[in-house]
């Protein structure tokens, strides 16, 4: 090959390498995001699991502590009461519910690392947080788009379950869990009570606080209380965001494309 030839190959194989990686990282990321979907999709039957057995979703956070404190709350999140519909009866038979998460006896569970509430886009790179299993999954306390949560407006809250009759949005209006995956979040382990939030800003909206926010682009998985589960866009319109957020608003929920 004469020199003019080979610079043409290269000059060739360099054009075909620009076309195709977009495609490559594009398809990649399809295949991410489908597996962030159904893993909500799981944990939107386990948390059926749980309803169908004790007449109610789960507490969000039993006994909450503030970060730091040492005391005797139990600081239990709702993700560690679902395991045993998430087929991981051995973790859950090595918590002992009465004492705190992050007790000496709870140590060997919360440290275990659950695939199921890691989404696979994003791009934290320890299984642990803060030494426990980590979370890219949070329950939904409610919304301060449009007003104070306080009280909280969600299906997830502090010490109190809910039955699917004390849901009046209806399941399907009503979001239970969100990803919380972007930025430093660090109660983000399945098994701390502080793995909620309750959503102040649009989707993927940049804050340092615990939001609705993936690293999918263009929006965030939401788990809806009948358990289907929808790409919500960043371009959402916030107050129908804070509809969805609520689990007796009576609002009305224009929320198209749920997600196949």
């Amino acid at each position: 090959m004469t020199l003019i030839e080979l610079l043409v190959v290269v000059a060739v194989i360099a054009g075909l390498t620009a076309i195709l990686l977009p495609a490559v990282q594009t398809a990649r990321e399809a295949a991410r995001r489908i597996g962030c979907l159904n893993n909500l999709r799981h944990i939107g039957c386990a948390l059926h699991g749980h309803l169908l057995t004790r007449r109610a979703f789960p507490v969000g956070c039993t006994e909450w502590r503030s970060p730091g404190k040492v005391g005797p709350e139990r600081c239990l999140a709702w993700s560690s009461r679902i395991l045993p519909w998430l087929e991981q009866a051995d973790v859950d038979s090595l918590i002992d519910f009465d004492k705190p998460f992050d007790h000496v006896d709870n140590t060997a569970a919360a440290r275990t690392t659950l695939a199921i509430y890691r989404c696979p886009s994003a791009d934290r790179p320890d299984l642990l947080v803060a030494g426990l299993g980590r979370s890219d999954y949070g329950g939904v306390t409610g919304e301060r788009i449009t007003s104070p949560n306080n009280p909280e407006k969600g299906g997830l809250i502090h010490d109190r379950a809910f039955s699917q009759r004390e849901i009046p949005d209806g399941l399907a209006h009503t979001v239970l869990v969100g990803e919380c995956a972007a930025g430093s979040w660090l109660d983000g382990q399945w098994i701390n009570g502080r793995n909620l939030f309750d959503q102040a800003y649009a989707v993927n909206w940049p804050t340092w606080e615990d939001e609705l926010r993936s690293r999918h682009p263009g929006g965030g998985h939401a788990l809806f209380g009948d358990g289907s589960v929808r790409l919500l866009g960043e371009s959402l319109d916030t107050r129908v965001l804070a509809a969805a957020c609520t689990r007796a608003g009576g609002e009305s929920l224009p929320i198209a494309g749920t997600t196949p």
